[in-house]
């Protein structure tokens, strides 16, 4: 019997960063010494008082199936999280939980995208985005910026980017993969782009929100003027609280498109998971101070990484604000032979580094950047120093 896959999965790109997770655990069961900087996962553990909140859960018997968007507690949670940490009003109807914040994105792009319907993409763009978009039949349109503009997308590329047939703008802030953040005057001028185009939705992924090495903190362009109403504000609880395998994400958006992500959740998955849930209402309903110790060791993790990769000529660098990402242009290397290989792009590069100083990255092509490659630091300080020396020793 023929094995017919359909045409949608086999032209679907594999996750970037997942496959080269699942090459390194290969390498290491071969017994090489591996060092992952590919995967966006904190290396801290839950804190204490969110474990404490789950196993409390399990004992008061949360086992049955919830809510198909969520308990109304943890939608409380989230409504009260959004008025403090984002200035933003969403009621409990206009909110959904979902199993991670990539499901989130999959429930807008279905319930809003018809075919043919153009999405833009400020490049580098997180690696699921363009695929996300065109499982829902959607059009991918790339905008790209440059390092030198710290990778941020300018009024005058949106709005050159726009056609008749744009229908959203997908971006995240702080930003994987290139940890930009763009602050408030700057949405507010992307804001007066879009307010000439009212039938443009906004995709607001703020999962790094918390995040944030900036003076001016973080700003939701849905609380700039205009935006509310036609935002969709996706967030989660994987990275700032490295709860990545508990798998909650959550939206705030406009009543309509709510409605219709639970519609569609209902045919897909259901509820999310019963005891994440009840230990993220705990999480969400701690002061942001309680997770402060891990956003200051990755501000620091941030700086020793710029010094140590500043030290390697052909890596071009600029000062990341947030998240956990640095993104290093190292075009530099394109046509040059290291050790008998010759460097052609950034996926020859990331493999380099991974087969001769067995140090996990990911291409910047993934991303929609060519000439770069990401590096987490979401990683203890002797792996990042011990990943550096052996990159700059092949190199």
């Amino acid at each position: 019997m023929s094995n017919h896959l359909s045409d949608r999965i086999k032209n679907m790109s594999t996750s970037a960063t997942l496959a080269m997770a699942a090459k390194a655990r290969e390498l290491r069961n071969e017994g090489k010494d591996i060092i992952g900087l590919s995967l966006g996962e904190p290396d801290f553990n839950i804190p204490d008082f969110i474990k404490d909140a789950a196993k409390q859960a399990i004992d008061e018997n949360y086992s049955s199936y919830t809510p198909v968007d969520g308990y109304a507690e943890l939608k409380a949670a989230i409504s009260n999280k959004f008025k403090r940490d984002n200035n933003l009003d969403y009621g409990l109807n206009q909110i959904v939980v979902s199993t991670g914040a990539k499901q989130s994105l999959f429930n807008v792009a279905m319930v809003v995208l018809n075919p043919g319907d153009e999405v833009i993409l400020p490049a580098p763009y997180w690696v699921s985005y363009s695929d996300i978009v065109k499982l829902a039949e959607g059009v991918p349109v790339e905008v790209t910026t440059q390092i030198d503009t710290d990778f941020k997308m300018t009024p005058a590329q949106l709005e050159a980017a726009i056609t008749p047939k744009t229908r959203m703008i997908w971006f995240s802030s702080p930003c994987n993969p290139s940890g930009s953040v763009y602050s408030k005057e700057e949405l507010e001028g992307l804001a007066e782009v879009l307010k000439k185009h009212p039938d443009i939705y906004v995709v607001s992924d703020e999962i790094y929100e918390h995040i944030n090495f900036t003076d001016g903190g973080h700003t939701s362009i849905a609380g700039i003027d205009g935006m509310y109403d036609r935002t969709v504000t996706v967030n989660g609880v994987s990275k700032a609280f490295a709860m990545t395998g508990w798998r909650i994400g959550y939206i705030g958006a406009p009543e309509w498109i709510a409605k219709g992500c639970t519609k569609l959740q209902g045919q897909v998955t259901s509820g999310a998971n019963a005891i994440a849930q009840r230990a993220v209402i705990t999480a969400l309903e701690a002061p942001v101070s309680k997770i402060q110790f891990m956003i200051d060791k990755f501000h620091e993790r941030r700086d020793l990484v710029l010094g140590l990769l500043g030290e390697i000529e052909g890596f071009n660098l600029n000062v990341p604000e947030g998240a956990f990402y640095v993104f290093p242009d190292i075009s530099d290397f394109f046509g040059k032979t290291l050790n008998g290989v010759t460097i052609n792009n950034a996926s020859d590069f990331s493999l380099y580094l991974l087969e001769h100083a067995n140090v996990a990255t990911v291409t910047g092509e993934a991303f929609g950047n060519p000439n770069c490659i990401r590096i987490s630091y979401a990683a203890s300080e002797k792996e990042l120093k011990e990943a550096i020396a052996r990159i700059k020793a092949v190199l």
